[in-house]
């Protein structure tokens, strides 16, 4: 499924452990995971509004953003469905609408040398513009046509003014600059998002794609802001920054998590205290499997230091039972010889889907 976003931004080491103990003293306001960056396409398909507005910050209007092609464009396609006498007038007449849908088709059909005319003649539309709608618009077609760099000359056209018109340019500005890889432009636009404030991008969704049943996929300006630091290489100040949040539960888990693989200078002691608070979180949260998965981390946390890892251990099996995870149980009573017996039926519960009532397609 095709995304807005190629891929998906600094507090110092001593600043950043600063913040984690702080949050670790605030007791509660600890925060999810983060997915590895993403990687996608270009957007593709017919031009609409961005995130619905109950879905921003308030006084916050959509952004432009471009739904996605289907699964995949007819393999016997020879080419675009605008003739070449009609390209050559759209690039003489055509307005900002039309320009944006031929960038989609161009980029649709991956036709170059469209794409690359279609960007100069969307340049040089309103060198001088004279409202956000139409910076906003105008850069939305470029990423269309794949031009994030361009993009983002279009919007430095523009100086919005403070408040929520500040906030969609900067949010454009976002896209532009995650779209086209410059990671550290994309984490200041966020930084500068926040006001000074990361917990306020805990409740910023950006806008990933408009999918083709018209939903919209977004996800929280934190998670993404995070990411900018990991791939810049900043992965204590990731950390802090994840450990901003104030979100509880299964959000605060998650990031928890995240933050601590991050935090590998980080002694042991707080690490595991980390894992123990995010446990906390997915309890009260009821997210048993993340709850599984925090024990698992842990395990590994006290035996890599070459600690006795009992008590995560039997906590895990008493969770494993409760929710009848037969294979995570049987993974970790594999491992103790005196465990053959119960590992011997863990086993057999696993049934092959070859065998009888398995799911993989009987042969004939």
């Amino acid at each position: 499924m095709p995304s807005l976003l190629y891929t998906p931004v600094r507090l110092g080491l001593s600043r950043a452990l600063g913040l984690l103990l702080g949050g670790l003293a605030a007791g509660a306001g600890v925060p999810p995971a983060l997915a590895a960056p993403a990687q996608a396409a270009p957007p593709s398909g017919p031009a609409v509004p961005g995130p619905p507005a109950s879905a921003l910050p308030a006084g916050v209007q959509p952004v432009p953003i471009s739904p996605a092609l289907p699964a995949s464009a007819p393999a016997e396609a020879a080419g675009s469905t605008i003739s070449e006498a009609a390209f050559e007038a759209l690039l003489l007449r055509g307005d900002l609408a039309s320009l944006d849908a031929a960038c989609l088709d161009a980029a649709r059909f991956d036709l170059v040398s469209r794409l690359r005319l279609l960007r100069n003649a969307l340049l040089a539309m309103q060198p001088t513009p004279r409202s956000l709608a139409l910076v906003l618009r105008n850069a939305n077609a470029l990423l269309n046509c794949r031009a994030p760099d361009d993009a983002l000359t279009v919007l430095n056209r523009y100086g919005p003014q403070a408040g929520a018109e500040r906030d969609q340019w900067l949010i454009q500005q976002w896209r532009a600059a995650n779209a086209g890889l410059h990671h550290r432009l994309a984490a200041e636009a966020l930084e500068r998002l926040a006001q000074g404030s990361l917990a306020t991008l805990e409740t910023i969704p950006l806008p990933l794609q408009l999918r083709q049943d018209g939903t919209l996929a977004t996800r929280p300006a934190l998670e993404v802001y995070a990411e900018h630091l990991v791939v810049l290489g900043r992965e204590n100040e990731a950390a802090a920054a994840l450990l901003a949040g104030r979100l509880p539960g299964r959000p605060a888990a998650e990031r928890l998590q995240r933050a601590v693989a991050l935090l590998r200078e980080l002694p042991l002691e707080q690490r595991n205290q980390l894992i123990e608070t995010a446990l906390d979180q997915a309890a009260a949260a009821g997210a048993w499997g993340l709850a599984a998965s925090l024990l698992a981390d842990q395990r590994a946390l006290l035996q890599a230091a070459g600690l006795s890892a009992q008590r995560p251990s039997e906590r895990f099996l008493r969770l494993a039972r409760r929710i009848d995870d037969a294979y995570g149980e049987w993974q970790l009573r594999r491992q103790d010889p005196q465990q053959g017996a119960r590992s011997a039926e863990l086993q057999r519960q696993l049934r092959s889907p070859r065998e009888p009532g398995g799911h993989a397609r009987s042969q004939p």
